[in-house]
């Protein structure tokens, strides 16, 4: 009973408050709409099942949804647009995602990147393009497809670095490999990539003998803190990587990779940044959430952060161009495939997973376009011997017709 009078004090507050698109439904049948015909039902089962509302933020939520406490009626977005409604609405003011101590290693590293993206492959098929490409697309027009966005993000990253035939690319952190794959069949590079995942590794290398790329393409499965090169690579590319890596660490993350750079060589960082001037974490408990379920041990640095650590590192900055709006549309076409595939998705991987994957994409889609947190892709270069930039004066040489 005091669960209850607690719960119920907590709905009159937030019932004088904004409307909230949602319908709690008790296990008594009784039901309190906290909006006009609400697109959202949840439904709270038992009495214990309260206590995730009486304070309730992102990860509070998430955490009963994820865990089967509750149950939940609604397409997707409009479930994860109550969440959010519902938690800011609660929120005392001033209240801020939290600074913390995150641990890295090696060993904490390779376990962080096997839980993410070791789930299954045929998982990530059901959402992602015919060429697995796990990272923000690039949309030239509303009516780009996912695969075609995605293909010009590809193009995007290897224009700005005006990757030539015979030269030598790293992409660290290579996914599945579509981006080495690309860069040596379409611009012609010698083009390596390493990830700790296994299951990326073994497709990846499955998918360069079928291309017959065998030659020119290769990938590893190895920590970047072990690239064996010096001074070797033409073109570096790191594509949603670096936000695994730890703000402490990411002088050190630079400067292996200005080491294996050649001189005069160019790097293109592409990853997600926080919005926050300080690198907090996403506030209401979004980033709570995520580390605890979907990236464990993730950090995202400020641009500005990102900007003088690669200074640091001995690479001049030479273009930051933002795709935070490009990244909510790809996440809530991911998320809108996802719930599409909702069997597959609960047969290849659980429905804790499935879960999980469905509300983390449908957040990303609409923190991504709150500007909860951005993305930028950050082109530099190490210098010459002579300290001269091979980038031409202006940016057009990036959008060839």
């Amino acid at each position: 009973m005091f669960l209850e009078a607690r719960f119920e004090r907590v709905v009159e507050k937030l019932s004088k408050k904004a409307p909230i698109p949602v319908r709690l439904k008790l296990w008594t049948g009784r039901s309190y709409d906290l909006a006009p015909d609400p697109p959202v039902t949840v439904t709270i089962p038992r009495p214990s099942a309260l206590r995730y509302f009486l304070s309730p933020n992102l990860n509070s939520l998430g955490e009963a949804y994820v865990e089967g406490r509750i149950q939940v009626e609604g397409a997707v977005h409009d479930v994860f647009r109550a969440a959010e409604c519902l938690a800011r609405n609660a929120a005392s003011a001033g209240h801020q995602g939290l600074k913390r101590f995150v641990r890295h290693g090696r060993n904490l590293d390779r376990k962080a990147i096997e839980y993410h993206y070791d789930v299954s492959n045929d998982f990530y098929r059901l959402f992602l393009d015919g060429n697995m490409v796990y990272s923000c697309a690039y949309y030239r027009s509303e009516d780009d497809t996912l695969q075609a966005a995605q293909e010009q993000k590809l193009d995007h990253i290897l224009n700005k670095l005006m990757v030539k035939p015979g030269e030598r690319l790293l992409d660290i952190g290579c996914g599945w490999g579509a981006l080495i794959l690309r860069a040596a069949q379409k611009y012609g590079a010698i083009a390596t990539g390493i990830t700790l995942s296994k299951n990326q590794y073994d497709l990846a290398r499955q998918r360069i003998v079928e291309e017959g790329l065998e030659g020119r393409c290769e990938v590893r499965l190895q920590d970047y803190r072990d690239i064996p090169e010096e001074g070797a690579f033409d073109k570096i590319t790191s594509v949603g990587m670096f936000e695994h890596v730890g703000l402490k660490n990411l002088h050190a993350y630079f400067a292996k990779i200005c080491r294996v750079l050649k001189d005069g060589g160019l790097v293109l960082n592409h990853g997600i940044t926080a919005s926050d001037p300080d690198s907090r974490w996403t506030s209401m408990g979004a980033g709570e959430f995520i580390d605890r379920y979907v990236f464990p041990h993730g950090e995202l640095p400020h641009v500005s952060l990102l900007l003088q650590e690669m200074a640091r590192a001995g690479l001049e900055v030479a273009d930051a161009e933002s795709l935070r709006r490009h990244y909510a549309r790809t996440c809530f076409e991911w998320a809108t495939r996802l719930e599409a595939n909702r069997d597959k998705a609960v047969t290849a991987a659980g429905e804790k997973r499935f879960r999980i994957w469905q509300i983390y994409l449908a957040g990303c889609a609409h923190g991504f376009a709150k500007g909860w947190m951005n993305i930028y892709q950050v082109l530099a270069c190490k210098a010459g011997a002579r300290g001269l930039s091979p980038l031409p004066l202006t940016r057009e040489y990036m959008y060839p017709r």
